[in-house]
């Protein structure tokens, strides 16, 4: 049960500092941003943004295993499984067996993903240049390169746990 008492807050300035510095929160604020932006140019085809990255990826002549996926898209294993169902359903996407590992699954988009790709990549053609037109010159392509840096940094440099407080 919570303490129904006054709770004794951050410092306003510990609140800003962290809202003005947080390299997580700037990512997600822009990663939900975009992810409405796309999702919205994309719906005529029925496709969320994550459902047409996950596509464009499996475009491609192997197909990569669910472990390759999770690790290239930065999702949790289960969570890539519930994605990949939605879109097995659909008929857009096959799962096969690894021929290397029983156990081991591997995406494969179907033709008639590849045919909804060829209506969805245009729409991202378009919405990705109209986003990408109210940039400065060469900001969107800073912005990958930084991203990316972003990423190989997290990677290589996994969070410290704080000990545990006595308080």
């Amino acid at each position: 049960m919570a303490n129904k008492g006054t709770v004794k807050l951050l410092p306003r300035e510990t609140v800003l500092h962290v809202r003005d510095t947080c390299l997580c929160l700037a990512a997600q604020r822009a990663a939900r941003r975009l992810a409405r932006h796309f999702d919205q140019a994309l719906k005529p085809t029925g496709l969320t943004n994550g459902q047409f990255s996950l596509l464009m990826v499996l475009n491609q002549p192997d197909p990569p295993s669910m472990g390759q996926l999770a690790e290239f898209l930065a999702m949790e294993p289960s969570t890539l499984s519930a994605a990949a169902k939605v879109l097995e359903r659909r008929g857009l996407v096959s799962v096969e067996r690894d021929p290397a590992d029983s156990r081991a699954k591997r995406l494969r988009i179907s033709p008639e993903g590849v045919a909804l790709m060829r209506q969805a990549v245009e729409i991202w053609r378009q919405s990705h240049a109209d986003l990408e037109s109210c940039l400065q010159p060469g900001m969107g392509h800073a912005l990958r390169v930084g991203m990316a840096a972003l990423v190989a940094a997290a990677q290589s440099h996994p969070a410290a746990s704080a000990p545990p407080s006595d308080a």
